[in-house]
């Protein structure tokens, strides 16, 4: 291997942030404007098929106020909090593999990179497919069960459309629940609040959910808020 000339030592990322920043990927969502800056996803190139695929979520300037950051915060650390607090309430999510911010030039930058969930499909991609009825009502006990957790918890997902919730069938044939892209998350002391605004906003944006099923949705989940611990494992 040839010597690097200085410019090239100097072009070279210099730190853990930069390297993320850099890495070479696809971008599976591309950046778009706005909340005043860019946010996009890619999903990273990766040299070892053993391991699991990662994805990036990078900003630029793309912030929210609050009364506690009226001059604006990522809101990729909004989204890390939501993370470590469902992680609490024992609801499913990416693991975390870094999570930064910094300031460049006056403008915040901000990345989050995640593993990717095997064998979870979204439940946009599970109405595309034909399901066993029974295994169906399954995943709508299970979905209505872990937004009740949600909620119970004091929690909003904030986007609750049917791309962010994702499904997975077990080989005992129960099905496991996983939430994703909580940036727009926020604590709701209320559960009421947080119970219209999720399940409209997914009553809105649910794609190819037939209404009985949505239907269903609502009946499991109002018995989950009713007897938490009868309708959701401890």
């Amino acid at each position: 291997m040839g010597i690097l000339s200085e410019q090239a030592l100097a072009a070279l990322p210099s730190t853990e942030f930069d390297r993320w920043w850099h890495s070479p990927g696809q971008w599976v969502e591309p950046a778009n404007q706005r909340r005043g800056g860019e946010s996009g996803v890619r999903l990273l190139q990766h040299w070892d098929g053993s391991r699991p695929l990662l994805y990036c979520k990078r900003q630029n300037g793309h912030t929210y106020r609050s009364l506690r950051h009226p001059l604006g915060r990522p809101t990729i650390l909004r989204e890390l909090q939501a993370y470590r607090a469902l992680a609490r309430l024992g609801i499913r999510t990416p693991n975390i593999v870094y999570c930064a911010a910094r300031k460049q030039a006056g403008q915040w930058q901000a990345l989050l990179v995640t593993e990717a969930l095997p064998g979870f499909v979204s439940l946009e991609q599970w109405y595309g497919e034909p399901h066993a009825p029974q295994l169906n009502q399954v995943m709508l006990q299970r979905l209505a069960v872990t937004l009740a957790r949600l909620h119970l918890g004091g929690w909003q997902h904030g986007c609750c459309y049917a791309k962010h919730l994702f499904v997975k069938v077990r080989s005992d044939g129960d099905v496991d629940i996983a939430l994703l892209d909580l940036e727009k998350s926020r604590r709701r002391w209320r559960v009421a609040s947080a119970s219209r605004r999720d399940l409209g906003q997914l009553d809105r944006h649910r794609g190819a959910m037939p209404d009985a099923d949505m239907a269903y949705l609502r009946q499991v989940y109002q018995q989950a808020l009713n007897d938490p611990w009868g309708g959701l494992p401890r």
